[in-house]
């Protein structure tokens, strides 16, 4: 039984949650704060809250995401916030999802479902992928060009890494955000190729691996 933990400030969307969440066969625990989230153990997945008393969602996301023991845990923001930018930002700092408020119990359960079967089939994809002199281990989700480490961001990541376990494969704009961003991802392919051109300065030298395949998408090697 999956464990799903929900920071929610406002008690009645926390109850409704948990409600939705046990009534669906998960065990469910609920928090006002990012605080009291320190001493209970890890969970499956967070739905995380951004607009939270103290430290606000993205405080907590980037604590999570920074933390060699919290990194993997799958999250979801909730968000009332409805720009393409508030949307990018938690995406690109590490979440897996967005859900804005008000949403829809059978939605919240759908896009959990999703969000959990992508973290299993990463779990499963652990493994070191070399490609010349550009390197990713999954294991210590690092990525190295001639030795030496390179930092990316979550999203970024996930990118590098989709792409290097498709290496020499086509892969459309569409198929990335699918993979990388979510099945419902409403930002624009340009979203895809902003994350290209940074993650091809990133890499150096080793950044023209990643080719453009011109009204498609992309392939490496």
């Amino acid at each position: 039984m999956a464990v799903i933990y929900c920071i929610e400030d406002d008690q009645s969307i926390r109850d409704l949650i948990l409600y939705a969440l046990e009534n669906n066969g998960y065990e469910a625990k609920g928090f006002e704060s990012g605080e009291l989230l320190k001493n209970n153990t890890e969970p499956d997945l967070i739905l995380l809250d951004i607009m939270l008393p103290g430290d606000d969602g993205y405080t907590i996301l980037k604590s999570l995401k920074t933390s060699e023991k919290t990194r993997d845990i799958p999250v979801i923001m909730l968000t009332s916030k409805t720009s393409e930018y508030d949307k990018v930002k938690g995406l690109d700092m590490g979440a897996d999802d967005y859900i804005e408020k008000p949403f829809g119990v059978m939605e919240l359960i759908s896009r959990i479902k999703a969000v959990l079967r992508r973290s299993k089939r990463l779990e499963e994809s652990l493994e070191v992928l070399c490609l010349e002199d550009l390197c990713i281990d999954n294991r210590k989700h690092q990525v190295t060009v001639n030795g030496d480490e390179v930092t990316l961001t979550y999203k970024e990541y996930e990118l590098l890494h989709f792409l290097m376990k498709n290496k020499g494969l086509v892969v459309s704009r569409d198929k990335l955000i699918n993979e990388v961003w979510g099945y419902d991802f409403e930002g624009e392919s340009r979203t895809v190729d902003v994350h290209v051109r940074t993650l091809r300065l990133k890499l150096g030298d080793a950044g023209k691996l990643i080719q453009t395949i011109r009204s498609v998408g992309y392939k490496i090697g």
